[in-house]
């Protein structure tokens, strides 16, 4: 009987093995799929004093998810590889959590991100505030068309220039009397938000006051008079003096100027960085925060994981951190239909960090991971496969043939 059950479990062994050939060949052009290696095992009889010999064969499977695919270059913005190490963390239509290689993601009709085999990408969401955990915790599903840009004031500044100390005092009406006549040094300009998102331009005028003394007045561009300029058809939005120090040519008081902005909120404006050299008036710095309203224009990946927004008024925000998961042994990851890895006790628990850190891989946009599949090897194997077969089948007959003769012996 040894024969007979040493046979037929080398020809099960070689069944299983020509299984996983076929599953690697229908494979072959599957993105982020890993080869799958048929390890076989010598099974032994134990008991004590048994003279039996061996008691044939098993086989086992292990997914080889820690062999690099080929990356290629796709012309899908939203297609992604890793180059290196780690796995995508993404979800399925319950929830539950996995990993993957495969990184043909596309936005559904939701906006959310999934790949070809019905998974989310998740990641963290940068735009509302999410902060990078390096744990599953604070995950979400990564979406690409729900991130408006909303209308936000502007509330704060910064103007750095450089005032002339050379200019002379101006003798006449100052800007502050909103006169007709009224004369200053020099004039810049800043754009602000107000509540709506509307732009505001604020006209800012400097009036040297003093050997070391300058006037600040800020107006609303849209009440200046026909052509522009003065009168305004509305007092300065805010006024300061501006003190320098005379040797060193910084400013000594007048930062911060609160401003009005019509319609929004008060802005502050930072002077802190304003000069009085011999020099000519000139303009280093002129911004304040806050945004009109935008739709969302595109995206892009960058190698360190971070989605960017860029929007229809020309300005950019981070979307998401996509991170990367890993564990301590990738191929005991347990494979799941539809390309989802799960961690078990024999792979580890999953390790989560953005790409470029902790060992982890860099993200390759626009590009997929081809299957680890070699077809050569695979047709190599399956002759190998068949041939170990029919030589089990041989033993297996040869095992019939001795129980026929017994069988044929008369006492």
């Amino acid at each position: 009987m040894g024969i007979l059950n040493t046979s037929v479990s080398g020809m099960t062994a070689d069944s299983n093995w020509l299984s996983s050939i076929s599953q690697n060949v229908a494979n072959s052009n599957t993105t982020g799929y890993k080869d799958v290696e048929t390890q076989f095992t010598a099974l032994v009889d134990e008991i004590a004093g048994s003279a039996q010999p061996g008691q044939g064969v098993v086989t086992s499977l292990m997914s080889l998810n820690s062999v690099q695919g080929s990356v290629v270059s796709t012309q899908t913005s939203t297609d992604l590889a890793v180059q290196g190490s780690g796995f995508f963390i993404v979800s399925d239509s319950t929830g539950a959590t996995f990993l993957t290689r495969n990184g043909s993601f596309v936005p559904d009709a939701s906006g959310n991100l999934v790949n070809s085999d019905g998974n989310y990408l998740m990641g963290y969401d940068a735009q509302n505030g999410g902060q990078v955990t390096n744990s599953l915790t604070g995950l979400q599903k990564v979406n690409v068309t729900n991130a408006q840009l909303a209308a936000t004031p502007t509330t704060s500044g910064k103007l750095v220039a450089n005032l002339p100390s050379t200019a002379s005092v101006v003798s006449g009406t100052l800007p502050s009397a909103n006169s007709a006549s009224s004369t200053y040094t020099d004039e810049t300009s800043m754009v602000a938000y107000d509540s709506l998102g509307g732009t505001h331009t604020l006209d800012v005028y400097l009036s040297k006051t003093g050997s070391n003394a300058w006037e600040i007045d800020v107006y609303d561009h849209s009440a200046a008079a026909s052509g522009g300029g003065f009168p305004y058809s509305s007092g300065p939005l805010a006024t300061t003096t501006l003190s320098f120090n005379g040797t060193t040519g910084s400013l000594t008081s007048g930062s911060p100027l609160s401003i009005a902005v019509p319609g929004g909120a008060t802005m502050s404006l930072d002077l802190s960085g304003m000069t009085q050299l011999a020099s000519a008036f000139s303009v280093t710095s002129a911004s304040a925060n806050g945004n009109a309203s935008a739709t969302l224009a595109s995206t892009s990946f960058g190698a360190n994981g971070q989605l960017t927004f860029a929007y229809s008024n020309g300005t950019t925000q981070p979307g998401y951190d996509i991170p990367l998961g890993s564990v301590a042994s990738p191929d005991n990851l347990t494979t799941l239909s539809n390309g989802r890895l799960l961690a078990q006790a024999k792979s580890g628990a999953i390790s989560v960090g953005l790409p470029g850190t902790g060992g982890l891989g860099q993200l390759v946009p626009s590009s997929l991971e081809s299957s680890t599949v070699d077809l050569a090897t695979e047709l190599t194997d399956m002759i190998q496969a068949q041939s170990s077969y029919e030589a089990n089948s041989k033993a297996f007959q040869t095992g019939t043939n001795i129980f026929d003769v017994l069988n044929h012996l008369t006492p």
